[in-house]
């Protein structure tokens, strides 16, 4: 009988026998046994339907880490007969993709399909990206990406157009603890853990299925009859560094969940959101620059103090640093979201911008203008001007608007805070200037 040579069946039999991670032991067998996605992948569901009908469309798992994307679409092309071919964006480049498309070619001539899936696909650039389309199109492959950020911003117009977008959900408490209870099943024996710090550990694992195998993993590791407080937990094992990149959109998210949160007077929403940036190690120099724009924007003169708390509030954490700093921005928080709201003024500087570029280069009238010369005091210029400090009311009420504008109101002061009292003056103004028309 001929020996088998090297790297045949004793290397199949080598690599059986090897270890291999929990995570990968109980990565799905079939898209019912997916936690976590039934809102694509049940019966009814868009994928489910696809899956059904035996008929993929090409699209993009958009989802954070450990949410199942590669699964999905590996078993997707197990349960529509289709080849898996799958590819990294941060490892293949343009040759790696023409092979696959050779390939996919010479199957589809005999009779078989390929499911070409990317991962991190939004690292491909444009001119990449552009290269899929023909055969995306022509149906030589169905492509599935995956990718952790958004596609509206890192895929081009053209491919978008051509695959659906799908979007995962991060896992949830229920979606964890069916992975904690398999995993409990697969080894034999419950996790080490009292009741809350199974809770902490799922917390933890902050939505990320994978990872929080891996963390069951190490536990299981420990002595048997070991039961973990969350204490223990805590420095047994390390929490997942938060899902927050400071270039790309979930920094924009948070600083927009904390601008709508304070605009919204929920003080304690802001907080959280301004620890969630600061864990996800974000500049606090950012967070205060943002801080200074609300002032002026949602606060403005409803409190003037505000930008003046917030200059305040950077300067002082320039001078301490991090951590002490940090404390001073909490501060300013909490006094942004508990002021009166307006943004009359910031509504107002857009309008008087807009009457600016609607008008063009309109003059002031003449006798606002000042008149050094003799040829500007014999054409008019200053003719007519009333010095305000010299009326009775202290007000002249006189036009400042160009010659042929008619006048316009850009603020518009709410009854909230200090604009109330503004309001008031703006009132008693107008009373004057129309009574001054009326006499003139």
């Amino acid at each position: 009988m001929a020996r088998k040579p090297p790297g045949d069946a004793g290397n199949s039999l080598f690599e059986s026998e090897a270890p291999r991670p929990l995570a990968d032991r109980l990565r799905p067998r079939t898209l019912a046994e997916v936690v976590g996605q039934e809102h694509l992948l049940k019966p009814d569901g868009p994928v489910g339907r696809m899956v059904a009908a035996h008929r993929l469309a090409s699209m993009i798992l958009w989802g954070p880490p450990g949410c199942g994307k590669t699964t999905i679409a590996r078993l997707l092309a197990q349960t529509t007969d289709l080849h898996f071919e799958p590819l990294s964006a941060v490892f293949s480049g343009v040759a790696d993709l023409r092979k696959v498309f050779e390939g996919a070619r010479a199957r589809r001539s005999a009779g078989q399909g390929t499911l070409l899936f990317i991962d991190e696909i939004h690292r491909f650039n444009r001119s990449q990206q552009d290269g899929f389309l023909p055969y995306v199109e022509d149906g030589t492959v169905t492509l599935v990406g995956a990718t952790t950020e958004n596609p509206s911003f890192e895929l081009n117009a053209a491919l978008l157009s051509r695959a659906q977008v799908f979007v995962l959900n991060r896992l949830d408490d229920t979606a964890l603890e069916k992975l904690l209870s398999r995993a409990e099943a697969e080894v034999g024996r419950p996790l080490p853990l009292d009741a809350d710090a199974r809770a902490a550990l799922k917390a933890m694992a902050d939505g990320d299925g994978r990872f929080c195998l891996n963390l069951c993993e190490e536990l299981f590791a420990l002595p048997e009859g070991t039961v973990l407080d969350t204490n223990a937990l805590t420095t047994t094992i390390q929490r997942r560094a938060p899902l927050y990149d400071k270039a790309q959109e979930g920094h924009y998210n948070l600083i927009s969940a904390l601008h709508k949160s304070l605009r919204g007077s929920d003080t304690d929403a802001a907080l959280y959101w301004y620890a969630r940036m600061l864990a996800g190690g974000e500049d606090p120099r950012y967070i205060a620059r943002r801080l200074c724009r609300f002032a002026v924007e949602d606060i403005g003169l409803a409190d003037p103090n505000a930008l003046t708390q917030a200059m305040a509030a950077w300067e002082a954490y320039e001078r301490l640093g991090s951590p002490e700093g940090e404390l001073a921005i909490a501060q300013l928080v909490i006094y942004l979201g508990t002021a009166p709201k307006s943004n009359a003024a910031y509504t107002a500087y857009k309008a008087a911008v807009r009457a600016a570029g609607e008008t063009g280069s309109l003059m002031p009238p003449k006798h606002i203008l000042n008149a050094p010369t003799k040829l500007m005091k014999q054409i008019g210029y200053g003719k007519g001007y009333e010095y305000d400090h010299d009326t009775a009311e202290g007000f002249s009420g006189q036009n400042y608007f160009p010659d042929g504008m008619a006048r316009r109101a850009f603020y518009q002061p709410v009854e909230r805070g200090f604009e109330r009292e503004i309001r008031k003056r703006l009132d008693y103004w107008a009373k004057i200037r129309e009574r001054k028309a009326g006499e003139s």
